[in-house]
């Protein structure tokens, strides 16, 4: 009996307490909508303002008063129409307004109309300015000074004034004036005048100088990091040069993480240390890309790259690249010259073989060229001086299997310029180059070949166009001896679309050892010449339709009897995350073959 009393007192006191829980938790949720509608009806106020033009003032009388939390049942209050003509007053006076007055009425809507009237604005009288320190040596620097804006005469505009002192304060810190400040610095007010007096006064302090590095991390990049300083010890410091050596590090490809700043605290006799933080790059870094194209069906790239083989920050890379037709081993040494960047050294070697059944082509090629590239820094323009021993084993068509050496000086230049490292809309890419071999100079013919290319992008809001061409040339003493790899061919993604890879060419009918039968093959050309021209218009974000004609050959004649391909098509491109990828139907139009075929292609056109 006792326990069935107690029980049924628990159960008493534990509804009671849940009931005294709810009630709270209600009043509190009906406290918070209460307030929603408080601060829906404070925000609801509608401004109607009336007798300012100048939308720069009419901006920030709106933001004063979005600031000014007003109750709109308490609009008819006197006391709130004087803060509204109070909040318009203030927002006002920046711009010399002074006197201004507000007559602030409430429609039957609750529209909150305002007349304003600004009346006559306070002009300036007289502007001092003066500087003391280093600073009035300094051309620059004075010019800077000088350029205040405001004169005797204009109307005072205080964000003007304050946006001097900012900005001078800035210039001054990324110059070296460090320990600039302004002396004085004062806006006075004579309102009964309707005038403003302006002092200025700053003191420069000494411009500090560049000192030398200080590396914090592993030092063994000293060499690398000092060379491509774009200042000097005791050069006058800029904080647009500092910002470029940052640049210029981040690119170097030595680094996964590096940044340069002045320590101004540890400077001495205004020289600043530059303290360089790194961290290297790891010894060894691996990489492997899988792609697809119809050119060349799936392939896989393997590359593998050492940074730091020594001090001087010479380099290696190798690449391993397999597909279906072709596979290719390269490796490259690197010798970083002046311009670490697009100034080197390369020694490279290389083996390729190439089986394409539609060209009748069977080579395999050993390679080692020396190139030196020069390019001046933030220039488009790089030369490529190189000498190159090639020798290829190949058989085209029926011909004999063949055994070419050749030692080959070559010269190219290429020009490039483009706004956007995968998407790009305004582009331009140029290049020309030749190489020579004589008999004379261990090469088992006499030959030269050439060429240039081109191509322009352009886009003029939504449509896109792009334009392309080559030309090349190959003269020799005996034709049926120069390697595969070197003969010109024409067709495919890149060349004229509607025929497959290396599908145009001089052809001869050969027997193919996978079917048993004789066929048609392509077997290289001494001449090429391909144009191109594509519209595609920007229909959504991410997406563009195009359409293009390419036309071109490759032949071993010049003149009006040669006898052009063409390919025309409709496009889409979709612009991913990864860089655009573009399919194109294309049918082919030529003497020999005419058909539709389908082309994709992945990543940036320039």
């Amino acid at each position: 009996m006792r326990l069935r009393t107690v029980h049924s007192t628990l159960n008493r006191g534990i509804g009671f307490l849940l009931s005294a829980f709810k009630q709270q938790h209600l009043a509190i949720i009906f406290l918070s909508i209460y307030c929603l509608f408080c601060s829906f009806s404070v925000w609801a106020i509608e401004y109607d303002i009336n007798g300012v033009d100048d939308d720069k003032l009419k901006d920030n009388i709106e933001l004063h008063l979005n600031n000014l939390k007003v109750d709109s049942s308490n609009l008819t209050d006197p006391f709130w129409r004087e803060q509204i003509a109070k909040t318009v007053a203030t927002a006002v006076q920046p711009y010399g307004y002074y006197n201004s007055d507000t007559l602030v009425k409430v429609t039957k809507d609750e529209t909150v109309r305002l007349l304003i009237t600004l009346n006559s604005p306070l002009t300036v009288a007289n502007v001092t300015r003066e500087i003391i320190g280093e600073g009035r040596q300094d051309e620059e620097f004075r010019k800077r000074f000088n350029a205040f804006s405001l004169k005797p005469g204009d109307t005072l505009v205080q964000p003007i004034y304050e946006a001097f002192k900012s900005s001078m304060f800035n210039y001054a810190l990324s110059h070296g004036y460090f320990d600039f400040n302004w002396q004085a610095s004062r806006l006075d007010l004579v309102r009964e005048q309707r005038q403003a007096n302006i002092l200025l006064i700053a003191q420069s302090g000494p411009r500090y100088k560049f000192g030398g590095v200080r590396i914090v991390g592993e030092d063994k990049a000293v060499a690398i990091i000092e060379r491509i300083m774009p200042f000097e010890k005791g050069e006058p410091y800029s904080a647009e040069k500092l910002t470029e050596y940052n640049r210029r590090l981040n690119q170097s490809g030595y680094f996964t993480r590096v940044i340069a700043r002045p320590v101004v605290n540890k400077a001495v006799d205004n020289i600043v240390p530059i303290e360089v933080t790194v961290v290297h790059k790891p010894n060894d870094a691996f990489n492997v890309g899988v792609g697809a194209a119809t050119d060349t069906g799936p392939r896989v790239r393997l590359r593998w790259e050492r940074p730091w083989v020594n001090s001087r920050g010479h380099s290696i890379h190798s690449e391993l690249f397999l597909s279906a037709p072709e596979q290719s081993l390269t490796m490259d040494y690197r010798i970083p010259m002046q311009n670490i960047f697009n100034d080197y050294v390369s020694i490279e070697a290389g083996y390729q073989s190439i089986e394409y059944s539609n060209t009748a082509t069977e080579s395999e090629t050993l390679s080692l060229s020396t190139h030196r590239y020069w390019q001046e820094m933030d220039s488009p323009w790089q030369q490529d001086g190189s000498v190159t021993y090639l020798k290829e084993n190949y058989k085209q068509g029926d011909e004999i299997p063949r055994t070419t050496e050749l030692v080959m000086p070559g010269y190219a230049i290429r020009y490039i310029k483009k706004d956007d490292l995968l998407n790009v809309t305004e582009g331009l890419y140029l290049k020309g180059y030749f190489q020579i071999a004589r008999e004379a100079l261990l090469s088992d013919i006499d030959m030269m070949k050439g060429g240039i290319e081109g191509k322009i992008i352009r886009t003029f809001g939504k449509h896109r166009w792009v334009a392309r061409a080559e030309l090349g040339a190959i003269k020799t003493n005996d034709f049926e001896r120069v390697p595969a790899s070197l003969r010109y061919f024409a067709g495919g993604d890149q060349s004229i679309r509607g025929f497959a890879y290396r599908d145009i060419s001089p052809r001869e009918n050969v027997f193919n050892p996978v079917t048993g039968e004789r066929v048609e093959a392509t077997i290289g050309a001494k001449y090429l010449t391909t144009q191109s021209i594509e519209y595609a218009y920007r229909f959504k974000d991410n997406w563009r339709a195009a359409a293009f004609v390419d036309m071109g050959t490759a032949s071993n004649d010049i003149g009006g009897d040669v006898d052009y391909a063409y390919g025309i098509g409709p496009g889409l491109h979709w612009l991913s995350p990864f860089g655009p990828v573009r399919f194109y139907i294309a049918r082919g139009f030529s003497d020999f073959e005419n058909g539709w075929r389908f082309h994709f292609m992945l990543g940036p056109e320039l």
